[in-house]
């Protein structure tokens, strides 16, 4: 028997990409429901014009994508909640095909709590931050950790593990993947396009904002699961604090401490260059992202120190927007 599916889109101002995102499943045999996160703009008329059920979250509470999607959940638990549940955010298209096979894989394996594929950009050369994103979403396919957003879950793994925790304001798709997977479900990637989406990113201070929310992600969630994002804290310390703080007191004391740092940046921009290049990323593209992924370590210390002091502070976790 096959599984019914029901889809939950969130999203704030969109505008055109939440109308596109919609009508890419006008012709899916899904139920779909729209969680607004406080939009100034037509998109909660567009999507109750597409014909979706729409959640208008409480603006009095933090905004989070976690607490979008649960509330989206909320809303097909009300009419009955279906045997899978697909999140995908508003800024995507959803591949013609992909429900069905999403739905097909999840019949036939019954240990699988969680099915995703591969999103891509729609935009890849509109700028270098659209680059960025393209490459991001490209990982391997078979049985995964964690993967983001855009993903099938089977309602009963949903159920279990309490759906996502609503105060992870970023990566808060890797935590709900840690929390099925500790439960005893399997996550896979199949090899198939699944959703194509506009980063929309063209200045630097949205890529620098984008990074800062990532390192508080890195953060948040290893306070909360200790053994993940372990490499890309160290990271973070390494060459968004210490290395820094290494060459501008060696400015002051001896210039070797500053020697020291700008070679082992240089040594990293080698190896993240090299290491794209053997992943098949053509040189000249390499060598653009390999500045980026090497300056990124500064706004991801920025986010990480946010989430700290936030925590210390006992203050909620606000959502840290790009765009």
């Amino acid at each position: 028997m096959t599984g019914t599916v029901g889809v939950v889109v969130i999203g704030r101002n969109e505008g055109a990409r939440l109308i596109a995102c919609l009508a890419s499943l006008a012709d899916q045999d899904v139920s779909v429901v729209y969680v607004d996160s406080g939009s100034d703009d037509n998109s909660v008329a567009e999507a109750r014009k597409a014909g979706a059920t729409i959640v208008d979250l409480d603006t009095s509470v933090p905004f989070t994508a976690a607490r979008a999607r649960n509330a989206g959940v909320d809303a097909l638990r009300r009419v009955g909640l279906p045997t899978y549940i697909q999140f995908i955010d508003g800024d995507c298209i959803v591949v013609s095909d992909w429900i069905e096979k999403a739905r097909h894989a999840l019949d036939q394996n019954a240990d699988m709590g969680i099915v995703t594929g591969w999103r891509s950009e729609i935009y890849p050369t509109a700028s270098i931050y659209n680059d960025l994103c393209e490459f991001e979403w490209h990982r391997p396919a078979g049985d995964i950790t964690a993967c983001g957003g855009d993903m099938m879950v089977r309602s009963q793994a949903f159920e279990m593990v309490g759906g996502f925790n609503p105060s992870v304001i970023a990566a808060e798709d890797d935590e709900f993947c840690i929390r099925v997977g500790a439960a005893g479900w399997r996550l896979h990637r199949l090899p198939e396009s699944m959703t194509r989406h506009d980063a929309n990113m063209t200045l630097f201070g949205q890529w620098w904002q984008r990074a800062i929310r990532s390192g508080h992600g890195f953060a948040q969630v290893g306070h909360l699961h200790p053994d993940y994002f372990v490499p890309e804290r160290r990271r973070v310390w390494v060459f968004g604090a210490i290395l820094p703080v290494l060459a501008l007191v060696g400015l002051v004391t001896s210039l070797w401490l500053t020697a020291i740092g700008v070679v082992a940046y240089a040594l990293s921009y080698w190896r993240t260059k090299r290491g794209l290049i053997q992943s098949g990323l053509p040189p000249e593209r390499a060598r653009r992202h390999a500045v980026y992924l090497t300056l990124s370590k500064v706004p991801n210390l920025r986010g990480m120190l946010t989430f700290y002091w936030r925590h210390f502070k006992g203050r909620s976790m606000n959502i840290i927007e790009y765009k």
